[in-house]
């Protein structure tokens, strides 16, 4: 594994959807977001996947769905709660994708 295998998903995972958020927000092109996201995921789901593809697969969907759920969250809650919301749940998710995995 790499050697970023030994800092926590949860730990690059939180600071990429906060990132892609600020990012996107700060230049209002999205796409610079969801790469961010990509490029949290790219760390991390690779250390997963070397466990378990189904398991890894099913973490990322999690986690880019919970970054979805942060749009319908935050007409509710405005938009940095919906975010800070999401990215905790997500990093809860990174956690338990490496307590799965560490197994």
């Amino acid at each position: 594994m790499p050697a970023t295998s030994s800092i926590p998903s949860p730990v690059v995972l939180a600071p990429a959807v906060l990132g892609g958020y600020a990012l996107g927000r700060a230049t209002g092109n999205r796409k610079l977001a969801g790469a961010a996201l990509a490029a949290g995921l790219g760390v991390v789901v690779p250390r997963w996947a070397a466990v378990s593809p189904v398991l890894a697969a099913a973490l990322a969907a999690g986690a880019v769905g919970l970054v979805g759920a942060s749009h319908p969250l935050s007409r509710r809650t405005g938009p940095w709660p919906a975010v800070l919301t999401t990215t905790a749940a997500a990093a809860a998710l990174a956690a338990a994708g490496d307590r799965l995995t560490a197994r």
